[in-house]
């Protein structure tokens, strides 16, 4: 399989920069990088996204996350690998990734466990990267990047 395209955010004049701000604005918040990449690989998980897949175990890894806990994301609520403020934060990561598959997207229950664990500007920041990989997830899938081949 080839890309039907060149990434869209490499096409389009502005969007890689503007993304890649957003990216720093959400770190800049102090929220725990490691968490972030979490979130990002559950994400990915559930949208079959291979590009992000690819990716962001990789930066997981550069950050010091270990195979054990990247290779039990899919089964988090299954393992003690993970803290209760990463478990939130992998909850919301499903809910904000599976908003069409209940009725009551993101349901108060995660919203307030994760309202426990990270301050108001956390949160917001948690919020925008998981929906920043979402958007990534499906602007790869629409365009079919192929994950480990070079952006054109």
């Amino acid at each position: 399989m080839t890309a039907r395209m060149g990434n869209p955010a490499l096409v389009v004049p502005g969007a890689m920069p503007a993304l890649a701000a957003l990216g720093k604005a959400v770190t800049a918040t102090g929220i725990p990088e490691r968490t972030l990449e979490l979130a990002h690989i559950r994400a990915s998980q559930i949208n079959a996204c291979g590009v992000c897949l690819d990716v962001h175990p990789r930066i997981a890894k550069k950050l010091g996350e270990t195979d054990e806990r990247i290779h039990a994301i899919a089964g988090w609520r299954d393992t003690a690998y993970f803290s209760e403020a990463e478990r939130a934060a992998l909850a919301l990561a499903e809910a904000v990734t599976r908003v069409a598959d209940i009725s009551n997207a993101v349901p108060d229950e995660v919203y307030e466990q994760a309202a426990k664990h990270y301050d108001e500007q956390q949160l917001a920041a948690l919020i925008l990267s998981i929906a920043t990989v979402n958007l990534w997830n499906r602007v790869n899938l629409a365009t079919r990047q192929q994950a480990g081949a070079p952006w054109s």
